[in-house]
């Protein structure tokens, strides 16, 4: 038991300390290994758990596959251009365009890509406006937040709620019908509170800069080639069209029972020919640009969150919590939701998901009242997650981009924000999902 919780606490440290910028799956491998080792995981666990992920992690893969086949295009990169200029030089116009982005790269792809990816393109669309670092602040703040948070509305967002949905044997369908409305209110909730915030800081003219939409503009992180393609706006709009379509073909497969997976990957395939065609890049380059370390990742972390589980952390909180989870649906809602919020901002949201979906599947619920307890958890887990920035491995990865950036914001800077829109837009959300879900049923 010692070993095992020894385990954990210093592979969070490390993925957090992440000395010599170290990956998080090495960490996280090491503490599997050892809680493997020492007994608390089983060789039959092991079994049960790539079960459990296996399909979570092949639909995150093929979504990342498609992140970056279209980055090949220029279409992230076009896409911001476009945004840039519909704000006709407005701050305020701009402020909601990009957070608008950051929900639909969230929205079409996940959270950790859309960090990725969208994060350094803002950094030179705002430098190309001369704005100072105060100014960046409100575009590139309330983007990560709500980048972050927009996994929660539909659970392949996020390789960690497609995980739980499989413990919880909920599919996607019900979990969209059931949570869009309302982590979707959440989320306008909180983009609303966030621009009552920085209002005083948004310059309210734009310095007037020309963007080339006909050609890409440099990628920060690394060069954008020259793009064969003709007519690139009609292209883009073709390019769009299709991944919506290979989204909602997601939750259709959900419906009549078709591994939501095979969507994914069939999806992801097509692009990959589309690329090939367009611009006679081999598909075997995936091999080398997939970050495979995310699969490792995943695996590790539940194996020592399944290891905790074994020695008997979940059946301690099933104690405390089930008295009160069970009395009422609302709260259900606020208790998982806090609960799991308190946990992710302790040791990431990651874990925490894990921890709290494996105690609602021991707390022998009846099946709506699992339900709302689950969507709460996942609410707790996307947006009260927000709190710190160790909440997410995105929140770390944007805090990290940002200094590769030369935008400085401290963890003190960050939480004087997050500390006044996030507690509010959680309750918010919450309560929203109660009443919500007693209108559905």
């Amino acid at each position: 038991m010692s070993v095992t919780v020894l385990s954990f606490l210093l592979t969070l440290l490390f993925i957090f300390w992440r000395p010599l910028n170290m990956n998080e799956a090495v960490p996280a491998t090491i503490g599997a290994i050892i809680v493997l080792a020492c007994g608390s995981v089983s060789l039959h666990d092991l079994g049960k758990i790539a079960e459990t992920i296996s399909g979570a992690a092949i639909t995150i893969m093929a979504t990342i596959v498609m992140a970056i086949v279209l980055e090949s295009f220029g279409f992230f990169t076009w896409m911001a251009q476009l945004l840039a200029e519909k704000s006709k030089g407005s701050g305020v116009r701009l402020f909601w365009n990009v957070n608008l982005l950051c929900f639909f790269m969230t929205l079409f792809f996940n959270n950790d890509g859309s960090i990725l990816i969208t994060t350094p393109i803002l950094i030179l669309l705002l430098n190309h406006f001369r704005l100072k670092n105060h100014e960046k602040i409100p575009y590139l703040l309330s983007g990560a937040l709500i980048a972050t948070a927009s996994s929660a509305p539909i659970g392949v967002s996020n390789i960690v709620n497609l995980i739980a949905l499989k413990i919880v044997h909920m599919d996607l369908y019900m979990h969209t019908a059931m949570m869009f409305v309302p982590a979707t209110l959440g989320l306008a909730f909180l983009v609303l509170l966030l621009f009552l915030y920085f209002r005083k800081t948004l310059p309210r003219r734009l310095p007037q800069v020309t963007f080339d939409l006909s050609q890409p503009i440099s990628h920060p992180l690394k060069p954008v080639q020259e793009s064969p393609i003709q007519n690139k706006n009609a292209f883009m709009y073709k390019i769009l069209l299709f991944v919506l379509c290979v989204r909602l073909s997601l939750f259709a497969a959900s419906f009549v029972g078709i591994p939501v997976e095979v969507m994914a990957v069939l999806g992801s395939l097509v692009l990959l020919a589309w690329r090939w065609i367009y611009l006679k890049i081999n598909p075997l380059d995936m091999l080398k640009k997939t970050p495979w370390h995310i699969l490792i990742f995943a695996f590790s972390m539940y194996v020592i969150i399944y290891g905790l589980h074994n020695i008997g952390l979940t059946e301690a909180l099933v104690g405390v919590l089930k008295p009160f989870v069970s009395e009422h649906h609302l709260y259900a809602s606020l208790l998982m939701g806090g609960t799991l919020s308190v946990l992710s901002n302790l040791f990431n949201n990651h874990p925490a998901l894990m921890v709290g979906t494996l105690t609602l599947t021991n707390m022998n619920l009846d099946p709506l009242t699992l339900k709302v307890a689950y969507l709460a958890n996942v609410i707790g887990s996307d947006i009260g997650s927000l709190l710190l920035p160790i909440g997410t491995l995105a929140t770390l990865m944007w805090m990290h981009l940002l200094k590769k950036g030369n935008v400085k914001l401290s963890w003190k800077h960050y939480f004087k924000v997050t500390i006044v829109v996030i507690p509010p837009t959680l309750v918010f959300t919450l309560i929203c999902l109660y009443y919500w879900v007693h209108w559905l049923f």
